[in-house]
């Protein structure tokens, strides 16, 4: 199946349930709020069915837009997105020193991307866990097409609880991109720590505020509201607060690095993909502005047509407004998505 045609396929999908795209589309949009309401005493706010619905609406588009490693990594002058991507999870291998012999844990796995190179590059037995099953049937059709469904095992459930995995399960872990979506990260870290084996080491990759964040700042807090409306996160750590909730877990930090910051591997801007089109970065049309606003107006006209569902184009532009808060943030230098971590669970 096409990309397109998947995109056609899931918001048809996600429009047979939860009443509808427009009005799962209204719902989203006020999470926020609703989560706000929690947290002065109402009870009805769940942050995981929050970050579920997420991606029900708009995963097939952000395949679409962004391939199948939805992650961001540092860029090289000269080097493509899904290149830069590739050497970005080579890293995340040899940092994790993986053998053939060992059974890793994909934490909030996606639909895929990193497992299939991991897999396919070491041998190594991966247990992919996530909690949305419309992401997790994706990723068993994508590992099947590569010949790699022996040598995965998927597990739909929260990262955050993973009771049917034993303490001391796996030799390696790893989180791209995911334990960012937890309630409590630390809990999250916990519950990683608990199917670790002694010894062994774990990957993440957080999206994080940097140290030029200033909470006192109107315009700062703005774009962080905007970050975490459009990518339903809870709350965005500092690399400060990630490294403390890794300790509070039990985990030893070998390593903390913003490899998005200059001279830390990133010497193309993380965020030049979403702002401007370049043949040489390979990044999509419909990844920059203009081309962003083009699939807005292509999808009203769908909706139209009746080809799409009633609330498509809503999320093609909450997606627009998402990618124009990421690079607002990687300018001001108060964000990064970079922040990646290495640690161990000690002996």
């Amino acid at each position: 199946m096409s990309k397109l045609s998947r995109v056609f396929a899931g918001l048809r999908a996600a429009d047979r349930v939860g009443g509808g795209v427009d009005r799962r589309m209204r719902r989203f949009d006020d999470w926020l709020d609703r989560a706000s309401v929690r947290n002065g005493g109402a009870t009805d706010y769940d942050h995981t069915e929050t970050v579920r619905e997420y991606y029900e609406i708009c995963n097939d588009l952000m395949v679409w837009g962004w391939g199948e490693s939805l992650h961001f990594a540092p860029l090289l002058p000269g080097e493509s997105v899904n290149d830069s991507k590739i050497r970005h999870q080579r890293l995340m291998i040899d940092k994790l020193e993986l053998r053939s012999d060992m059974t890793v844990v994909d934490v909030g796995c996606g639909i895929g991307g990193p497992m299939r190179r991991v897999v396919s590059e070491t041998g190594v037995r991966v247990v992919g866990v996530n909690i949305n099953e419309v992401q997790m049937d994706l990723t068993r059709s994508l590992n099947a097409e590569a010949g790699l469904d022996h040598m995965v095992d998927c597990l739909v459930c929260s990262f955050m609880d993973m009771a049917d995995v034993a303490d001391d399960t796996f030799d390696r872990g790893y989180a791209i991109e995911s334990t960012i979506h937890a309630p409590d990260k630390a809990g999250a870290f916990a519950e990683i720590y608990r199917v670790l084996k002694p010894g062994a080491l774990f990957w993440g990759q957080e999206f994080c505020m940097t140290e030029r964040f200033d909470p006192g700042n109107d315009q700062h807090l703005a774009m962080k509201r905007d970050l975490m409306h459009g990518i339903a996160l809870h709350d965005i750590a500092t690399t400060g607060e990630v490294d403390r909730a890794l300790a509070a877990a039990g985990f030893e930090v070998i390593e903390g690095v913003d490899r998005g910051a200059a001279g830390n591997g990133a010497a193309t801007p993380w965020y030049q993909p979403l702002e401007t089109w370049k043949p040489r970065l390979g990044n999509s049309l419909i990844g920059v502005p203009l081309g962003r606003k083009a699939a807005i107006a292509g999808s009203r006209l769908a909706e139209l047509l009746r080809i799409f569902p009633k609330g498509s184009a809503d999320v093609v532009k909450m997606l627009d407004q998402t990618a124009s808060a990421y690079v607002a943030g990687g300018k001001s230098q108060i964000f990064t998505p970079l922040y990646c971590f290495l640690a161990r669970k000690p002996l």
